[in-house]
């Protein structure tokens, strides 16, 4: 009997069994018998990423979540969601620098596949990562820290070096931002301003359909303390009420717009934890590419809006700094995230990709791992062998490798 389906009702898991261990131990003997297993977070993967034979929920463990004052980080089970952990580090006047668009995902999930928030001065949610524990083919545990000479390899490892059992992230004091949103950005305006525009907040999320004359909305996250938002962004002017990334969709489940200043948690995602953002009814690709290639690969883009806009819902732009994690998509160069949620329509949609990942190629998109691509340029990934040797060492009977690894990475 099937597990059911992914997030967004895509993608039926072949597994049969899913394990839900209420601790280390329990996971140590699940993962030492059986010949093929891999990790499943909170399925918001839109692929088959996350499948094998057998799969391993980490829900069930107990959070133990530690803060330590000493070392300014923060450690905890694997199993643990951003928005679970959020609540308790501002309730204990910590934060994360960075948070991606739905506080609903795993942390473990998103480090894995190089998920991101956005910010020109904030790296990858994976950037943050400070330890990992992994728990081995053999069952046995084994924890890799920035000094060790794998851990770069091992951050972004779509699961293919073992179990993470637990992490731990860099964390700094709270703090409190403010989200202003503008429309009626002209196209002329971002494409001539595109650097002043994606700096002008601490975080700063673009909204579009691509098509007509404007670009649609703005989303400025300004950390309280640093500049204040505009009254006027390039010609974009601030909305009068507050907007849902979807025009006419109800504003219910999205974070507190208006300049209204509060907790990180509560500002930094687009979404409440509290609430779905969506009924799933969607698919979602994304390709990161250099930020220097950023202006030209939008053109791009735009070129093939009438062919792209039919089948889209939003597509979203944002930034990241550079990292030095080998799978990452900002791996040695800050980047932009460009950033499709498809009506569900697959045919279409996967009859485009291979259109735009042609259209995108002479700018070196990086698809993002946990979304739909047609196919991986394994040139732009640099120790993309030193990868593969270390999943070798780490694995070498395979248990943790599976169709998407086999066809995408091995």
């Amino acid at each position: 009997m099937s597990i059911g389906t992914n997030w967004a009702g895509y993608h039926e898991y072949r597994a049969s069994t899913l394990h839900r261990p209420a601790s280390v131990d329990e996971l140590q003997d699940v993962v030492s018998r059986a010949p093929k297993i891999r990790a499943l977070g909170s399925r918001h993967s839109f692929n088959d990423l996350a499948d094998s034979a057998e799969l391993v929920s980490l829900e069930g463990l107990d959070p133990a979540i530690v803060i330590d004052d000493e070392t300014d980080t923060v450690s905890f089970s694997a199993g643990l969601r951003y928005g679970e952990l959020g609540v308790v580090l501002e309730e204990a006047g910590w934060a994360l620098r960075n948070l991606a668009s739905l506080p609903h995902i795993s942390v473990a999930g998103a480090v894995a596949t190089g998920t991101h928030g956005s910010g020109v001065a904030n790296g990858t949610l994976s950037r943050a990562v400070s330890g990992l524990e992994l728990v081995m083919a053999s069952g046995e545990l084994r924890s890799i820290g920035p000094v060790d000479a794998e851990f770069d390899g091992a951050v972004v490892s779509l699961g293919a070096l073992g179990i993470v059992s637990r992490i731990t992230l860099d964390i700094e004091p709270t703090f409190d931002v403010r989200q202003d949103v503008y429309s009626g950005l002209s196209w002329s305006s971002l494409l001539d301003n595109y650097e002043s525009i994606v700096s002008r907040a601490y975080s700063t999320s673009i909204f579009t359909h691509w098509l007509g004359d404007t670009v649609g909305d703005v989303w400025l996250k300004s950390r309280m303390g640093d500049r204040k938002p505009p009254q006027e962004l390039f010609g974009a002017l601030l909305a009068a009420a507050e907007r849902h990334p979807l025009p006419d969709a109800p504003t219910s489940s999205t974070t507190t717009q208006g300049g209204i200043p509060g907790p990180w948690i509560d500002r930094l995602p687009h979404f409440r934890m509290g609430f779905t953002p969506s009924n799933g009814n969607e698919l979602q690709t994304e390709y990161i590419v250099p930020r220097e290639h950023a202006i030209t690969a939008i053109r791009a883009i735009r070129a093939l809006r009438e062919r792209i806009a039919p089948h889209l819902f939003i597509s979203e732009l944002r930034t990241m700094a550079a990292d030095s994690l080998w799978l990452s998509g900002a791996y040695e160069t800050d980047a932009v995230g460009i950033h499709f949620t498809w009506k569900f329509e697959p045919d279409a949609v996967l009859a485009l990709l291979p259109i735009i990942e042609e259209a995108l190629a002479p700018f070196n998109a990086r698809p993002h791992w946990g979304k739909l691509f047609h196919s991986v340029r394994r040139e732009l990934y640099p120790r993309l062998g030193d990868f593969v040797s270390l999943a070798e060492e780490f694995d070498p009977s395979g248990k943790f490798r599976n169709d998407y690894l086999e066809r995408n990475v091995f």
